[in-house]
């Protein structure tokens, strides 16, 4: 069997993370909550609970979209009591966004039914050799991630 082309892969990778991600999206939705989401807010979410506060500017770069787009999602967070605003003592022009602790339980109640979704459909659903293959693939993704 020969190796595939790299632009075959290249072609088919996206597809497959893409329809994965909106998997782990729809089993990791929190349920329990009356309050709507998207998947942009959480990826924000997620990053001030990992990184703290941060600028607009600064969540914008880091989500690699426009300033405008993500002033849009930070004012839903807002709204939603999941950050709040704060002010940089050394320099007043800037506006740091802070998870509140709203915000961080919902984010840390995440991964958690991500992860069980995803172990249960792995241990139903895939052999031992192909759990292997899997384990390896992650890997193989995550250096070409930090290439």
């Amino acid at each position: 069997m020969t190796a595939p082309l790299p632009r075959d892969v290249a072609r088919r990778l996206p597809h497959a993370m893409v329809r994965l991600r909106a998997r782990l999206r729809t089993e990791s939705a929190p349920r329990d909550t009356e309050l709507t989401w998207t998947w942009p807010q959480m990826a924000v979410l997620s990053r001030l609970a990992q990184d703290g506060p941060a600028t607009i500017s600064e969540l914008a770069v880091a989500e690699h979209v426009r300033p405008q787009s993500m002033a849009e999602t930070v004012s839903a967070l807002l709204a939603q009591g999941w950050v709040v605003r704060g002010s940089d003592p050394k320099d007043g022009r800037k506006t740091p966004i802070s998870i509140t602790e709203k915000g961080g339980k919902l984010i840390s109640s995440i991964p958690v039914m991500r992860e069980t979704w995803l172990e249960a459909a792995i241990e139903e659903h895939l052999s031992l050799a192909d759990r292997r293959t899997l384990d390896q693939a992650a890997q193989i993704m995550e250096r070409l991630a930090d290439s």
